[in-house]
């Protein structure tokens, strides 16, 4: 066998031809080195549809390496010899090959980044150049600031990658920011297109097979498995994408209706999460669809918004702040996560919507998971690993960089305030505003303190009362509490009694 020069380690959410570990690869003389293991794929229950998305895209990745000829060692979960951890791997495969030099783009987890840089092997590490911003980068923008906003950031990446600029350098339009204009209810009338499906082919089906014979107790519905799992299927659901869903987007993100899972959604966070799209041609074409007049300004924006504003931000609160961030706790909560999280079994329509979808489809938009579960869980004081745990086993597009600050920190405020400057709570009028959950719900929107009142409305004012000391000095809470100021006594006594008697209850264990 040919001596091996170089052994390129690519992780499950690593699947790009462009990953900076793989420049400069000899097919003759370098080993790409892929693996499945049970550590990554249990450490939580993950959805069984998301384990299936990254073993089958990882298998058709190796299929794609070899076809160019390159040398690949690929590990399957069932193989015999598999250590079951990506360290104990590397190590294997290490002795093995013997080769000269180890190679590792930098990992989207910081528990496995960590693991691999203390199982004692010399690696040099790649940065990940899938994503606009370094983590050096993003530290030398936040250094000296005490709170960061991404509003900020996003202007800067705006600038910096010349995206609906005007040749003066100001932002097309007149302004940076058009997201007052992407908060409309879906109106009566209105259809989303009909979700482009992908079927299985072979590989897939004998991974599906494995996940269900090595994961049975993972919640979560493997029969609706059809997510792109190479790179021509991923760019076909972008472009989709593109031609039926983006001119809405703009206007109908934040709406949610019954039985309508994606509406107006791209659904390819996942594929780009797991790096069969790229972020840069992304963004290129949806500027390109704006320059020719195929879509509104504010889906452009918000849309690159998500993209390089937030996405890139999160990650680089993520690896500023870790691992510390994990642990934040601010409100001090401690109520387990209500059972009814992982079998969508409560009276709670919006929520049975959430999470039965979730369970179908590993996937929720952004407001489902903000304004809905997410919502729920900060009102009643879940605590965050929980939430957090949750988020990340259930959802397709849930790696710890994206997943931890966007729980932890903007549905959770756990982090005091440093990713997002308030609480998004709610009450029960918002998911009016913007779904037609309310009007088949068990509960009564209209009403807040009686026992058929949505629970949402008495849990958002005992939230905003018990933690009058944290949150009344922010000043984006001042109108919240000028309101519950004026609220008369009994009212607020009322609401408070009945949200206590909505958490007596998840403490029994029953289900709202």
């Amino acid at each position: 066998m040919t001596e091996t020069r170089r052994l390129c380690l690519v992780l499950g959410d690593q699947l790009s031809l462009d990953l900076a570990s793989l420049d400069g690869l000899d097919p003759e003389r370098d080993v790409v080195l892929l693996v499945e293991v049970m550590e990554e794929a249990s450490h939580v229950p993950h959805h069984p549809q998301k384990i299936t998305l990254i073993f089958s895209a990882m298998r058709h990745f190796a299929h794609a390496l070899r076809q160019r000829g390159f040398r690949v060692q690929y590990v399957p979960l069932d193989e015999p010899q598999n250590t079951g951890s990506v360290p104990g791997e590397l190590r294997r495969w290490q002795s093995l090959l013997h080769p000269q030099e180890l190679h590792l783009t930098e990992c989207g987890d910081w528990r496995l980044e960590q693991s691999l840089k203390d199982c004692g092997l010399p690696i040099q590490w790649h940065g990940d150049t899938r994503f606009l911003c370094t983590r050096d980068q993003f530290a030398a923008w936040a250094e000296g600031k005490k709170q960061l906003r991404m509003e900020f950031f996003y202007r800067e990446m705006r600038r910096k990658n010349g995206l609906l600029i005007n040749g003066d350098g100001s932002p097309v339009g007149g302004a940076w920011n058009f997201d007052a204009e992407n908060r409309k209810a879906l109106p009566k009338g209105i259809t989303a297109p009909y979700p482009a499906r992908f079927s299985p082919d072979a590989m897939t089906l004998e991974v599906v097979a494995l996940v269900k014979e090595r994961f049975p107790s993972h919640y979560g519905s493997l029969e609706t498995f059809d997510y792109p799992v190479t790179q021509t299927d991923a760019q076909a659901l972008w472009d989709y994408f593109l031609d039926y869903g983006l001119a809405a987007f703009g206007d109908y993100q934040d709406a949610m209706a019954s039985n309508e899972p994606f509406l107006f959604h791209a659904r390819i966070s996942a594929a780009l999460n797991i790096g069969l799209l790229d972020v840069r041609q992304l963004c290129s074409d949806v500027e390109s669809a704006y320059w020719s007049g195929r879509i509104a300004l504010n889906a452009a924006e918000g849309f690159i918004r998500q993209l390089i504003g937030w996405r890139e931000y999160v990650r680089g609160v993520y690896w500023l702040k870790m691992p510390d961030y994990a642990s934040g706790n601010l409100f001090g909560n401690t109520r387990p996560l209500p059972a009814f999280y992982w079998t969508g079994e409560t009276k709670m329509n919006c929520m049975n919507h959430a999470i039965g979808q979730s369970l179908e489809h590993a996937y929720a938009h952004h407001i489902q998971r903000l304004m809905v579960t997410g919502n729920f869980a900060l009102l009643a004081g879940i605590a965050p690993s929980q939430i957090c745990d949750w988020y990340l086993a259930i959802y397709m597009d849930a790696f710890d960089w994206v997943e931890l600050p966007n729980t932890l920190g903007m549905v959770m405020h756990a982090d005091g305030g440093y990713l997002g400057s308030k609480p998004y709570c709610a009450s029960g009028q918002y998911i009016k505003r913007m779904s037609d959950y309310c009007r088949d719900c068990a509960y009564k929107v209209s009403e807040s303190t009686t026992d058929t009142a949505c629970p949402f409305n008495s849990l958002y004012w005992h939230f905003v009362m018990r933690h009058s000391n944290v949150l009344r000095s922010n000043q984006r809470m001042g109108m919240v509490y000028k309101n519950l100021d004026r609220m008369p006594e009994p009212k607020q006594q009322a609401l408070w009694e009945r949200g206590e008697a909505l958490l007596a209850r998840l403490d029994a264990g029953e289900s709202l």
